[in-house]
């Protein structure tokens, strides 16, 4: 047991960091209509941004962390006032290849600004243990485990029980009539975007004291989160959130009880099969049009 423990656990911290750049994608396309394929990279190049405060203004990780988040919040309002908004009347398909040209800007420019070595940023808590069920768990990997569920459970509260909480639910689910009821549409499409470039950038920050600060260090982590929004469903915020922790313990049990070779390549098979079987995902519902 305390193996299965042990597996449980790595799959939630992996499913923590998964599923907050997932809702980060799931709010961009309830509000903008578009897949971002682009929240990873935005990620990680404000995470370059607070190891730059870590290294040359002597801040501390967390100081660091609450600085590339407000960078993050910018960028994300940059993003939407110089090109998706620009490109509003476009199609669908031409906003997601939008979204590949902001890819393109950000991994461009992060080599340019902060150098090609990649960084080094350090655990928000000292190195040590706590021993669960038997299980020798690191506290870095409780505090991101525990960051995931309160950042996407505070999230949830805000959108189920405020005043712009009740506006991103309007605009996501009919944006003309939303319009027609004076909810200010492209603000909460801007403020959708800065939210989900700070949950992209606490993603990378969760994900960088394992494996450094480098261009490609989100990449997985986008594949699996928008994995995570097919699986889950578009049609609800917690959907894609509840898929990433699925997937991220799926895949620890898998490589350690059936295949170490194998167990990645039969998760996939499995989300496939899923995916065939149903195409409307795990929460998501089919969407008839009456005419």
């Amino acid at each position: 047991m305390e193996t299965f423990f042990q597996l449980l656990f790595g799959g939630l911290q992996t499913g923590s960091v998964t599923a907050l750049a997932a809702l980060g994608i799931a709010i961009i396309y309830r509000t903008s209509r578009t897949t971002n394929f682009a929240q990873g990279t935005i990620g990680m190049f404000n995470a370059f941004i607070a190891t730059f405060g870590l290294i040359h203004m002597n801040m501390t990780p967390w100081m660091a962390a609450i600085f590339g988040m407000l960078a993050s919040f910018l960028t994300g309002v940059a993003v939407d006032l110089l090109i998706i908004r620009q490109a509003k009347k476009s199609s669908p398909i031409a906003k997601q290849i939008i979204t590949f040209g902001i890819i393109m800007i950000f991994l461009g420019a992060a080599p340019m600004l902060f150098g090609v070595v990649p960084l080094s940023f350090p655990s928000f808590l000292p190195t040590g243990h706590a021993s669960i069920m038997g299980a020798a768990i690191s506290h870095n990997a409780l505090l991101n485990i525990f960051i995931g569920v309160v950042a996407a459970g505070l999230l949830f509260l805000f959108l189920q029980y405020t005043r712009w909480g009740l506006a991103v639910r309007v605009t996501a689910s009919n944006e003309t009539t939303a319009k027609l009821m004076g909810v200010p549409t492209s603000h909460v499409t801007m403020g959708a975007w800065a939210v989900a470039a700070a949950l992209g950038t606490l993603s990378a920050l969760m994900l960088a004291p394992a494996i450094s600060v480098n261009v490609s260090m989100m990449d997985t982590v986008q594949i699996n989160a928008l994995i995570a929004g097919v699986i889950g469903g578009f049609q609800t915020f917690y959907g894609p959130v509840l898929a990433a922790y699925i997937i991220g313990v799926s895949r620890n049990l898998l490589l350690f009880y059936v295949s170490s070779t194998w167990g990645e390549p039969l998760l996939f098979m499995f989300i496939l099969l899923f995916i065939v079987l149903r195409p409307n995902g795990l929460i998501g519902k089919k969407i008839v049009k009456k005419v």
